[in-house]
């Protein structure tokens, strides 16, 4: 499999760990102290830090830093908004779709040379 492909699937993979980490106790623990939430979010993150590593690490054989960048923000936004729609009940506004259309942009500035 080609690197860049397995750095983009582990990217996805932890991006969902991360989402979880650092969004769901708005709601599951929203009762409970911010130390609990606290760490139980940082229980979370190891495991979006085991796949996040070795992704970051296979893509930079064969990509800049500022390209696996603009990856993983592009990973975050496709993540987080069915997760901040489907399980934190947020609405779906049409300001993702912009941020989208931006992200688009930075993609294509930091991709350009490969075009």
């Amino acid at each position: 499999m080609h690197p860049v492909l397995i750095s983009i699937l582990l990217l996805l993979c932890s991006n969902i760990f991360m989402t979880f980490a650092w969004y769901a106790h708005l709601k599951e623990l929203n009762h409970k102290p911010w130390l609990i939430a606290a760490l139980l979010s940082w229980g979370i993150a190891l495991f979006e830090y085991l796949l996040q590593v070795p992704a970051n690490r296979i893509g930079y054989t064969v990509l800049s830093v500022g390209q696996l960048k603009i990856i993983q923000e592009v990973i975050t936004l496709t993540v987080f908004v069915p997760f901040a729609v489907l399980y934190l009940k947020e609405p779906l506004k049409l300001d993702y779709l912009w941020a989208g259309l931006c992200l688009l942009g930075a993609v294509y500035f930091m991709f350009r040379e490969k075009l």
